[in-house]
This record gives C-alpha cells, sequence and structure tokens, in this order.
C-alpha cells in the first residue's frame, strides 16, 4: 500500500531520452532482420557526428559540454534522422544531415528546449530536396548483404537498377499514375500482407516501442492516438468512395514512416503543442496533411512536410487551447 505524500521522483532529461533510445530497439531490431545491419552502420555515424556537433556549438556558445552530451538528446536525434533515411544513403549524407538538425535547427533557437521545429524532419526535409535521388534508394528485404550495404555506405559505386526496389508507398503511386488498380497493384512482390513486404515488421517494431512509451507515461495518448485516428480514417473516407484508386487505411498504418511518426515524432515536447485538446488538433493535422500529400503531392511519402507545417502552427494552438484557470471565465486572463 502506497503512503502519502505522493512525491514522484521528477523525472531527467537523461531518463526520459535514455527510455525512448530504448524504446526504438524494436523496430532497429526489425530493421536488420528484415534488411540488413547497414542501418547499424548509419546509427554509428550519426551518433557519433550528433556528439561532435554538439561538443563543438556548446564550445563555440561557451557553454558547458558535459551535461548536454550527457542528457543523450543528441543521440535522440541523430537516430530519428537514420531511421527516416534509407539505409544504405552514403555516410557523408548521414553526417550533413545529423549537424544541420543539431547545430542549426536545435542550437540556433538556444539549444535544448528552444527549436520550434522538429530537428529530424528539417533535416529529412532537406535532405530530399537536395539529394532527391540518392534518399530515394530503398533496398527490398532481404536484397543486400551487409559486405555490400557497408561499401554503398561508405561510397561504392551505385548501380542504380541493381541495388534499389520501390518502397510500398512509391510503388503504390506509380502503378496508379500507370493507370493500375490497387488490387493490382498490392499483388506485386513490393508488398506483403498489409505494407511493403517486411516492413510491416519494422512498422510492429516501433508500435511496440510506443506502447512501452505510453505504459511509461513518457507521451501521453492523444498525439499518437490522434495521427493515427485521422490518417486512417481520411484513408478509409477515400478508400470507401473508390477502393480501386485508393489503398485502405490498414496500408497507411502499415507503410512508411507512420508507425515511427505516431510515436517517436509527432509526440516532440519540444516543437509540438502542449494542451491536451491542442495535442490532438496538432496531431490530427499532421494525419490529414501527410494523407493529402500521399494521395496527391509530389512526394511518395508526406509525414516530414506535414510535421513542419503543423510546427509553424503550435504558438496559435497553445493560444487557442488553454484551459480555462480555475476561478475565471473562459476567454478571460487572470
Amino acid at each position: 500500500m502506497i503512503q502519502s505524500p505522493y512525491i514522484r521522483k521528477p523525472a531527467s532529461v537523461q531518463r526520459v531520452m535514455f527510455t525512448v533510445l530504448l524504446a526504438l530497439t524494436p523496430g532497429i531490431a526489425a530493421y536488420v532482420w528484415q534488411v540488413g545491419a547497414g542501418i547499424l552502420v548509419n546509427l554509428a555515424i550519426a551518433s557519433a557526428t550528433a556528439v561532435a556537433a554538439e561538443a563543438l556549438v556548446r564550445r563555440l556558445r561557451g557553454r558547458p559540454i558535459a551535461p548536454a552530451i550527457g542528457d543523450l538528446s543528441a543521440l535522440v536525434t541523430a537516430w530519428l534522422v537514420v531511421l527516416c533515411f534509407p539505409p544504405i544513403v552514403p555516410w557523408w549524407v548521414t553526417v550533413v544531415a545529423v549537424t544541420l538538425a543539431i547545430a542549426a535547427v536545435k542550437h540556433l533557437y538556444g539549444g535544448l528546449g528552444q527549436n520550434p521545429f522538429n530537428p529530424a524532419m528539417v533535416a529529412y526535409c532537406a535532405m530530399i530536396v537536395a539529394f532527391p535521388s540518392l534518399m530515394s534508394q530503398w533496398p527490398p528485404a532481404g536484397g543486400l548483404d551487409f559486405a555490400t550495404q557497408l561499401d554503398l555506405i561508405l561510397g561504392g559505386a551505385r548501380n542504380l537498377d541493381a541495388i534499389t526496389g520501390a518502397t510500398a508507398l512509391d510503388a503504390l503511386r506509380t502503378g496508379l499514375r500507370g493507370a493500375e488498380s490497387v488490387d493490382a497493384i498490392l499483388r506485386q512482390p513490393p508488398f506483403g500482407t498489409l505494407g511493403g513486404r517486411g516492413w510491416e515488421w519494422i512498422a510492429a517494431g516501433y508500435l511496440a516501442g510506443g506502447l512501452l512509451l505510453l505504459a511509461l507515461r513518457v507521451i501521453t495518448w492523444h498525439m499518437p492516438v490522434a495521427f493515427l485516428a485521422t490518417l486512417a480514417a481520411t484513408a478509409g473516407a477515400f478508400w470507401l468512395a473508390n477502393p480501386a484508386q485508393f489503398a485502405s487505411p490498414l496500408f497507411h498504418l502499415a507503410s512508411g514512416g507512420a508507425m515511427l511518426a505516431a510515436f517517436f515524432i509527432v509526440t516532440d515536447p519540444v516543437s509540438g503543442a502542449t494542451t491536451p485538446l491542442g495535442k490532438i488538433i496538432f496531431a490530427a493535422g499532421i494525419g490529414l496533411i501527410a494523407y493529402l500529400i500521399r494521395a496527391f503531392g509530389a512526394f511518395p511519402e508526406g509525414i516530414a512536410f506535414a510535421v513542419l507545417l503543423m510546427n509553424l502552427c503550435v504558438p496559435l494552438i497553445d493560444m487557442k487551447t488553454q484551459p480555462r484557470v480555475f476561478g475565471h471565465r473562459r476567454g478571460k486572463s487572470p
């Protein structure tokens, strides 16, 4: 029996970030199982780059270095950048992206807790615009051995037709532009039972890690539920209206970065909304915009762009969803 007073030990940044890294491991394990160990090489490169960039910028700003590195926040950003990138992207793309996320997006606005935009998503959008060819080279599940992946990461020659396969979202988009039906497209090799072949297990790993974060109360239910529900509801409405041209809600939930985004990206406590209602509006907006980009936009995956667009709306969302102060009428400041 727990006795009063009910005092909880405050959660440190380091403890929260370590828990997030731990929650990412089921998805990473599934990644290695289904795609290969190349992702571990890029994770190591990104981690080293993040620590170096954090230390350099802190030194230039005249701030203590050890506490900033020890809080693990730079590692979380680095891991999220890598998990959004193709696992065979050249090492220098990873270095540029992580440096941009840490040195510019994070520290340009004052460091941890000050950045209005999600650093990993800014890095992803910048790289996909700057290097669209490299950022679209995804290996099929089980298609490349570790030696080949390592060679490609370290700068080996790239035979695009031999090393890449279309992602589920990209294959769907290409097939629909070729006037094929969704049913015919989903019977092709890149697809599994729900989404991309092999990538369904990776999504399941991220889901398991996300449920761990919920169980440990590192995140609340508002953002994951609002994002996934809106994505599924929007996809379901179009699917019911025209199943020959639009994929089912389950396909959209199991494909791309939906599960990674729901529990690890949308829930960023710094760049996201902070009020309970605001969290729901923020995440629902990301789900809606992400689907519209997937279905009608120029990119097969729209989550990163949706996150940044909704980051712009956070100040307004928080201002309009502040709960009523006790003892005051709604809309009246104390």
